[in-house]
Formats: C-alpha cells, sequence, structure tokens
C-alpha cells in the first residue's frame, strides 16, 4: 500500500519541480494534486469523460413549485437522445460522450435504443403531503445508481439531472440534512417570478413541517428525494469506489453529493465540485461542505451543463503533472 504522507509529498515535491515558479498556477495545482491522488499516480490522466444524465418526475411538481409543467421532463429526455439539449452541445464541444437514464419518468415507458432504462415509478409521491418514496425504493435508486457509476470506464464521470420540480426536491433533503431554514435555499430553479418564488418557498415550508428539523440522508431522501436525485448520489460512491474522478454539477448534483458525503465520506477525494450556480441554495451547500467549486458563470441549468465545462480545466491540470517539464528534465535553471 502507498503511504499516503509520503505520496502526498512527492505529489508536491512534482508539482513544484515543474518549470514555473513556485505555485504560479494556482489553483490548477490543488486540483492536479487531487487527480493524483484519486488516481493514486504521478502522470495521472483525465482525458476522456462520460457525462450520465439522470431523470425523473416529481409528484410535487403538480403543486405549482415550478415555471414548467411535469411534461417537461419527458420532452427533455427525448431532446437528450436525439442530441438537442445544451449538455449535447457542450458535450460535443469538448469530446464528452452521453448517456441518459430513466430513473422515474411519468407516463409510458421511452422506447429508444440508447436509453438506459432503470425506471424505478412514474415519479415521486408529492413530498409536500406525505414521503417521496419507500425505504425500498429509495434502496434501489442507491444501488443502481451504484451500479451505473461502476460502469463508467472513462477517466472523468461526469454526472447531471433532468426533473421538473427537483430543485426544490434538492432544497427540502439540503434543509434537513443540514439544518437550514427554506428560506436561505429556496431559488427560482427554472425562472420563476417573485410571485411563483414566494408560493414556492410557502410550499416547501408546509412540506418542511412534515418532518423533525434535521435528517439524516437516507430519511431526507426518502422523505423528499427524486429518484434521480438518489440514483445520481449512489453514482457518484460508485465512481468514487472504483477510482473515477467525480465532476459534481450544480444544485441537485452538490445536493446528491452531500448526500454521498454523509453515507461514505471517505469519497470526498474523488469529488471536484464544477460551478458555483446562481441558486442560493447551491452557495449554501457548498459552503456547508466545504467546497470550492472552479467556475462561477451565473448558471442555474443543470443537466451536467457545468460538469462539462469544467471538464478541460482536470484535462489541463492531470497533463500538466504528467506532461510539464521539470527543471532537470528541461536544463531550466530553478529558482535560487
Amino acid at each position: 500500500m502507498v503511504d499516503p504522507i509520503n505520496f502526498s509529498s512527492a505529489v508536491r515535491a512534482s508539482i513544484d519541480n515543474k518549470t514555473k515558479p513556485l505555485g504560479s498556477l494556482g489553483l490548477i495545482e490543488t486540483l492536479a494534486a487531487q487527480i493524483a491522488e484519486i488516481q493514486q499516480s504521478l502522470i495521472p490522466c483525465a482525458d476522456t469523460c462520460t457525462l450520465t444524465i439522470f431523470a425523473a418526475d416529481h409528484g410535487m411538481a403538480r403543486a405549482g413549485v415550478s415555471a414548467f409543467p411535469s411534461e417537461v421532463t419527458r420532452q427533455m429526455v427525448l431532446n437528450f437522445l436525439s442530441g438537442g439539449a445544451a449538455a449535447n452541445v457542450f458535450a460535443r464541444s469538448v469530446g464528452a460522450s452521453v448517456q441518459v437514464v430513466d430513473a422515474g419518468v411519468n407516463g409510458a415507458p421511452i422506447d429508444h435504443p440508447d436509453l438506459i432504462r432503470q425506471c424505478i415509478a412514474t415519479g415521486t409521491r408529492n413530498a409536500i403531503e406525505e414521503p417521496a418514496m419507500t425505504k425500498e425504493h429509495l434502496i434501489t435508486a442507491l444501488t443502481t445508481g451504484e451500479e451505473i457509476g461502476r460502469a463508467v470506464s472513462s477517466d472523468v464521470a461526469a454526472f447531471g439531472e433532468m426533473g421538473i420540480g427537483n430543485t426544490s426536491s434538492a432544497t427540502l433533503v439540503s434543509s434537513k440534512i443540514l439544518r437550514l431554514p427554506i428560506e436561505q435555499l429556496a431559488g427560482r430553479g427554472t425562472g420563476l417570478d417573485d410571485a411563483g418564488l414566494a408560493r414556492k418557498t410557502q410550499l416547501l415550508a408546509e412540506a418542511a413541517l412534515r418532518t423533525p428539523d434535521q435528517l439524516d440522508a437516507v430519511t431526507a431522501l426518502s422523505e423528499y428525494g427524486g429518484f434521480e436525485i438518489a440514483m445520481m448520489c449512489g453514482a457518484m460512491l460508485g465512481a468514487s469506489e472504483i477510482g473515477r474522478i467525480v465532476l459534481v454539477d450544480g444544485f441537485i448534483a452538490s445536493v446528491a453529493a452531500l448526500s454521498a458525503l454523509e453515507l461514505r465520506p471517505e469519497c470526498r477525494t474523488n469529488l471536484i465540485f464544477a460551478h458555483s450556480s446562481a441558486e442560493a441554495g447551491h452557495r449554501r451547500v457548498l459552503e456547508a461542505i466545504d467546497a470550492r467549486p472552479l467556475l462561477n458563470l451565473n448558471m442555474r441549468l443543470g443537466e451536467g451543463t457545468g460538469a462539462l465545462l469544467a471538464w478541460p480545466l482536470v484535462k489541463a491540470a492531470a497533463a500538466m503533472l504528467r506532461e510539464m517539464a521539470s527543471f532537470n528534465s528541461a536544463g531550466v535553471s530553478g529558482p535560487d
């Protein structure tokens, strides 16, 4: 077994001996060190990336917590499969592959050869009034997600989601795990106006009253989560287990990561937080887990778009550590 202290020292020495002033690449050096720790290698590789998009519907969407109807979840799954969504465009631009998982989309089964069918149920129940899912459904979502995460063969596993109402679900789950008031976490989601945001906040506050102020991750997910959030949580655990670099997207993905960290804190090494979104709740979650995101682009789309945009930074950081010359190998004089 590699001595973690000696290995970390070797990583730092390798970075410091590159042909550059000490610390001059800033956070790229921190990122390179994390990638080296994930792969336990001084010549790490982050050249391939797979984005997995988990899709599911939420019963509370019918209560009016979103600006869009729940039918959009299904429509967007078809859009992903035809290559027309922002996630597809970004993936093509950076050379990432995309796969789509039906974790619980409402309606008849979607017939498409490229869709990964893992539908647990046709959407959750209305979490404002009752638990979103049974514990059995939650366990199925987590274990299925782990299997999907362990099956990722690329260097980098990026995860995204689609589900009308899932910012509300993420708000409730994070509120319960972190014991924070709904008012500090609720955001505009798909673009609610002031009146819509006020209504959403009121409905979520009502939902929060059903349960104690603080819940463990398993209970919070079963009471308020979505099948896509739970499955993404499991996928992060599975991908971390096999040594993949895990790129965490925006608010909903970060709540899945928050849940994963409570279930298995050791997965933290593998998690790289892609960006800070425009959702107020996302910033609070990132602060709570002391995560420093790579980008801040004022985005709030989801789908894994932020993770895809962060991948080139991850790729470059790994390449720096693997390929950049040292002072000795390049024959360059080092600092005095």
